[in-house]
């Protein structure tokens, strides 16, 4: 009488190794990628930021002709901006020239 033993169906070491490596070589091509449009996004959201803060500096000016010089303060104290655009411009270090929005 035969005895058969079931061989059971797996990977080998090498199958799982070829694996690994093709999906590290992936992650080398994709996260330098996603690095850069990280950058561009934070630099999109910053020209973003600025453009919302002259905008604001624009308004306060028609609403306020007498006053000759804007201040991020100014703008937040008249509800201009609202407590996180006024510490997300601080965060980008915009500031305020001339009554221009400036980075």
């Amino acid at each position: 009488m035969t005895i058969f033993k079931k061989s059971k169906k797996a990977f080998t070491l090498i199958e799982a190794a070829i694996v690994l490596f093709i999906i590290s070589l992936l992650m080398l091509l994709i996260l330098p990628n996603l690095n850069a449009q990280r950058k561009h996004a934070i630099e999109n959201h910053a020209t973003a930021m600025v453009s919302t803060v002259q905008t604001q500096i624009d308004l306060y000016q028609n609403d306020h002709p007498n006053q000759d010089n804007v201040t991020l303060a100014a703008l937040k104290s008249e509800n201009y901006l609202t407590e996180k655009q006024f510490q997300k411009a601080q965060d980008l270090k915009i500031i305020i020239v001339h009554n221009e929005a400036r980075k």
